[in-house]
């Protein structure tokens, strides 16, 4: 069974409900500061509140990027991800324009990751990239192309879902994710893991990481 610590250190604590307040933001730093989680994951806006949160400790403030849809054009996707980089944000979870990719349009889908992540380079944090790919969207095929273009973009994350499509992670996704990606490439499941069990089950399929707004009850879980 896997250890508290190790699970905790590979947790994405997500608050990115558009009900969301400063406060809730706050109380999310708060719990990841003490379960010492991987990140804290927040809109744009709520930024530079997690920044002054984090600051001093190992968790990363961690923005989503043209989220939830993905279909922002590439030139606001880099607004953004400067606007987030330049205000202290360590990783981004940027959504991948997937309607490019259903359209087969891989040049729009590579050029617009290559950017983000040549950018997010340039930082002197070093900031991380993940590509969310909207599984519940795509086919096995898609999902293999999409997964060959963020490596080609030096993407140095994929991600299932951004939990807000038709449906969240799945084993067997994470397992076709992992089978598509370099070792030197993460797997993040994210979208509807709510319990120790579904966590487990996505770290054993090869997940690196996982995306959830519940981690105190995945963690309380493992306990029991």
């Amino acid at each position: 069974m896997i250890e508290r610590a190790t699970l905790a250190s590979m947790i994405d604590h997500s608050v990115l409900r558009p009900e969301s307040t400063d406060d809730d933001v706050k109380k999310g730093c708060r719990l990841a500061l003490e379960l010492g989680l991987a990140a804290v994951v927040v809109n744009p806006y709520h930024i530079p509140i997690t920044v002054t949160a984090l600051e001093g400790s190992r968790v990363k403030p961690c923005s989503v990027i043209a989220f939830p849809f993905g279909l922002s054009a590439t030139e606001t996707k880099l607004a953004e991800a400067r606007d987030v980089l330049a205000k202290g944000a360590g990783e981004i979870d940027v959504v991948m324009n997937f309607s490019a990719l259903r359209s087969g349009r891989d040049d729009v889908v590579l050029n617009e990751i290559s950017s983000i992540t040549a950018l997010a380079k340039e930082s002197d944090r070093g900031t991380v990239v993940k590509v969310i790919l909207e599984t519940c969207y795509l086919n096995d095929t898609q999902k293999k192309k999409a997964c060959l273009l963020a490596v080609k973009a030096g993407a140095d994350f994929v991600k299932t879902s951004t939990g807000f499509g038709s449906a969240g992670a799945t084993v067997e996704d994470v397992r076709l994710l992992r089978r598509m990606v370099p070792s030197s490439v993460g797997v993040k499941a994210a979208g509807g893991i709510r319990t120790a069990d579904q966590a487990v089950q996505m770290i054993e399929a090869g997940a690196n990481r996982i995306g959830t707004s519940s981690s105190l009850s995945i963690l309380n879980g493992l306990q029991q």
